[in-house]
């Protein structure tokens, strides 16, 4: 399976994985001051933008380009010549767990149909049906 792997990450088609890769190895030399804010980061014509999580993130970040630039340079991820940080309008909701009700209800039919399935076990399960909801 590794063995798999390797070669598809050096085959030029996904070159867009390594890319990805890259990014995540030179997103945790950040310090953490900086790394927590960043939601998610990609390239596009060589510029390097960063997906921040909240406008305070995005003055650290401005604060902090050229240590970002520097640590740029040592990571060297390829055709990246500047770097652009925005905040997302997108507001994340949080995941609620939601406890499933089982509401009962009365039951409106009294069991009172005919049943003219010819196929015995058929006959034998609606009337099955039939005894449910005459109990209820």
């Amino acid at each position: 399976m590794n063995e798999i792997l390797c070669h598809l990450k050096n085959n030029p088609e996904f070159r867009k994985i390594n890319t990805q890769e890259t990014i995540q190895r030179f997103i945790e030399l950040l310090p953490l001051k900086l790394k927590k804010g960043i939601k998610f980061a990609y390239t596009k014509k060589q510029i390097l933008y960063f997906v921040l999580t909240h406008p305070v993130y995005k003055m650290e970040f401005e604060y902090n380009k050229s240590l970002i630039n520097s640590l740029l340079k040592k990571a060297a991820i390829a055709n990246v010549d500047e770097l652009k940080f925005f905040v997302t309008n997108k507001i994340e909701k949080k995941e609620q767990k939601k406890e499933q009700k089982f509401e009962y209800y009365k039951e409106r039919s009294y069991g009172i149909f005919s049943n003219t399935i010819k196929d015995e076990r058929l006959y034998e399960r609606v009337e099955e049906i039939r005894k449910i909801i005459k109990g209820s």
